[in-house]
Parts: structure tokens; C-alpha cells; sequence
């Protein structure tokens, strides 16, 4: 077959988990012996078209920022619509795979779709619906209506978790495929530790949603009862800044560690296994790839309870991990709890993440875009 994804980031050069799912994706359905083209935006220098590990990357228009006031930006998902669609329309193919946020872009699949009759896949990270209006107040009326029509487009819609395949079917979605996120597990499995190590691991982009600053707080009440811990925090990203001002007026400069964006995932794997707790208090995630990853390193992940953190969903309660309130003094108990307990997390943790081979779910995901 050949197979066409399009999205505004391509990893690595963007780091997050629609991108990195695509990125995997792309390279075992090569290996498979499909033709596979991800287009986005071109973080490169050189040609605009290149392949990586046989996957044809086509940089369709210069970078642009993709935040704007730590919200994503509205005008650089339009700009991207409408530069990507020259470039797609001068080919066909089989199946066009377009994710579901920021939306706009799926038109622009939808156009491909219909006047060179490929057929369209949308892939659900996340389902908003009244979320819309939290984020943008009464004009997230407009959002909800954008999201609502993007659900009429495919002629078959992926979601990457039970809990964004029943916010799509609620939604008016059909036609719809749990397929999931997952994690490379051969390649975690080589990975030697970091002899950067820490306590507490975060890895993702420093935005609103994932909640840092509720994680920065917690180590400042741990830190009453364990003076020396230590926290890492690897990503960047709009709140970075404001995160930073908050580890100095809480005296946590010693114990708060911000590691920047790193390119290479052997490193952050690496940091990972030398850490002893992973904690993602996220309020929105549509999987949560890095829990996934977490567990294969061994690691056992505190998570948050929140409707719209579908990471939740991967955790067992005192088997790989905790699930806890929305507050300073559970989580801070969960982390020193998992502390307790040290290695014995391990076994249980790895065989956790067995399910969500990356291997295993490429096989799934080709059985449906063949049959699609």
C-alpha cells in the first residue's frame, strides 16, 4: 500500500505523542513493505522531500510556531492546511492517515481524499466536546463545531485509547478502531541507565495542560519529609519559564532540575532508568505514550484522576502504579510509598507494558487499513 500521514509535526524534530506515534508506525509499515510519506511542516535543512530508515519525509512549508500564549495556534493550523494540499494532490495513494487535532488539515486529506479516491483515516488522540469551552470560553463554540464536522470526514476513524473511542462514538463518530499508542520495547529493553540519576522523572512538553506546576508543589511537600529529593524534569515548552520562577520561590532550585529538550530518545530512556518514580499530572492525555515507556523502563508512574487523562486508564493501583486525587498531599504520599517499595516495582511494571509493543500494534494497524 501506499500510506500518506499528515500532520503538522514530525518527530524528532517535534517531540510529543501524536508524532511519535506516526514516526514508529511509519517505520514498521515500511519494514512491511509499504510505501509510507509523512507530511508536515520542515524542520530541515536541504531538500524538502528526504527519507529516514526508508520513510519519505516531505516538508511541505517552513517551520511555524505552534503555540501561541500556551494555546495552539489557530493561524499556524490553517497556514499548514492549506500548504500541505498542493503537495498531496500531485500524488495518490491508498490510505491518507490525518490526526484529528488541530483539525484543519483533515480537510485538506478530505479534498485528497475525494478527487484522487484514496481513502481517509482520521486518528483520535483526544475527543473535547465541552472541554471547548474551558479553553477559549464562548468562542469554543466554533472549536466544538470544527471538531464535530471533522468527525463526518473519514471513512474510517482510529482512536488511540477505550476512553477517546467512546467520547468519538458519543460524539457522532463512526466506523471506528481502538488501535493504541505503545513503546519500543527491544530498544528500552538495550538501553543501560543514566548516570544522571533522580527520584522523580517528567518527561513531555511544558504546557498548561500536563499540570507542572502541581508536580513542582508536591516535591516541595516531599521535600519536608525527604530533604535531598530530586526531580527532573525533561522537555520544553510556553510554561517553562513561569515553571522556573516557581522552583525559585519555593527554595527547590537544589532539588528541581530542568533538562531542556532532548532530541535523543536513548538518553531519555536512559534518564528514565535511573530514576525511581515517574509522575504525570496531566489533565489531558489522549494515551500517554510516556507511561507506557515509563513502565518498560521499569518505573511504576503516578498518575491523576481527571476525566479527560486517559493515561489513568493504564494504571493498575499499586501493581504498576497509583491513581491519585488532584492534590499536593496524595500525590506526595503515592511518591514516597513507591520509593518504599524500590525495585520490586520492576517485574511487575515491564509486564504492564508487554501489550503495547509498537511491533504488535503496526500488524493491527496495517489489518485495518487493508481492510479499510
Amino acid at each position: 500500500m501506499r500510506i500518506a500521514y499528515v500532520y503538522d509535526a514530525i518527530h524528532p524534530y517535534v517531540i510529543g505523542g501524536a508524532q511519535k506515534r506516526i514516526w514508529e508506525l511509519a517505520k514498521r509499515l515500511t519494514q512491511r513493505g509499504h510505501e509510507v510519506t509523512i507530511f508536515g511542516m520542515k524542520h530541515w535543512e536541504g531538500e524538502d522531500i528526504v527519507y529516514k530508515e526508508g520513510v519519505r519525509l516531505w516538508g511541505v512549508c517552513p517551520p511555524q510556531d505552534l503555540f501561541v500564549n500556551g494555546r495552539r495556534s489557530i493561524k499556524e493550523a490553517i497556514y499548514f492546511a492549506f500548504r500541505v494540499l498542493p503537495p498531496l494532490l500531485k500524488e495518490r495513494f491508498d490510505i491518507i492517515d490525518a490526526v484529528n487535532f488541530p483539525y484543519f488539515p483533515c480537510f485538506s486529506a478530505k479534498f485528497h481524499s475525494i478527487t484522487r479516491k484514496s481513502c481517509l483515516i482520521i486518528t483520535w488522540h483526544e475527543v473535547w466536546n465541552n472541554y471547548w469551552f474551558e479553553y477559549l470560553g464562548r468562542k469554543g463554540i466554533f472549536g466544538k463545531a470544527v471538531e464535530k464536522l471533522t468527525t463526518r470526514l473519514p471513512h474510517k476513524a482510529i482512536a488511540v485509547s477505550t476512553r477517546t473511542e467512546g467520547d468519538l462514538e458519543r460524539l457522532g463518530g463512526k466506523h471506528i478502531e481502538m488501535i493504541p499508542d505503545g513503546a519500543d520495547l527491544k530498544k528500552i529493553e538495550s538501553i543501560p541507565p543514566s548516570e544522571e540519576n533522580s527520584d522523580i522523572i517528567f518527561v513531555g512538553r511544558l504546557i498548561k495542560e500536563k499540570n507542572l506546576s502541581l508536580l513542582i508543589k508536591t516535591v516541595n511537600l516531599v521535600k519536608k519529609r525527604l530533604p535531598n529529593i530530586n526531580c527532573l524534569i525533561i522537555g520544553d515548552g510556553p510554561e517553562k519559564e513561569s515553571l522556573k520562577r516557581l522552583v525559585q520561590e519555593l527554595d527547590l532550585v537544589e532539588n528541581v532540575h530542568f533538562k531542556g529538550y532532548v532530541e535523543d530518545d536513548i538518553e531519555v530512556l536512559s534518564c528514565m532508568k535511573s530514576s525511581k518514580v515517574f509522575v504525570l499530572p496531566s489533565l489531558r492525555e489522549g494515551f500517554g505514550i510516556v507511561a507506557v515507556e515509563a513502565n518498560a523502563c521499569g518505573l511504576p508512574v503516578i498518575t491523576v484522576k481527571h476525566p479527560q487523562n486517559a493515561a489513568s486508564d493504564l494504571i493498575a493501583n499499586g501493581e504498576n502504579g497509583f491513581i491519585c486525587e488532584l492534590s499536593e498531599s496524595d500525590i506526595a504520599e503515592k511518591i514516597i510509598t513507591a520509593m518504599d517499595i524500590g525495585n520490586n516495582w520492576e517485574r511487575k511494571c515491564r509486564e504492564f507494558a508487554k501489550e503495547y509493543d509498537w511491533d504488535v500494534i503496526a500488524a493491527s494497524l496495517e489489518g485495518v487499513y487493508e481492510t479499510a
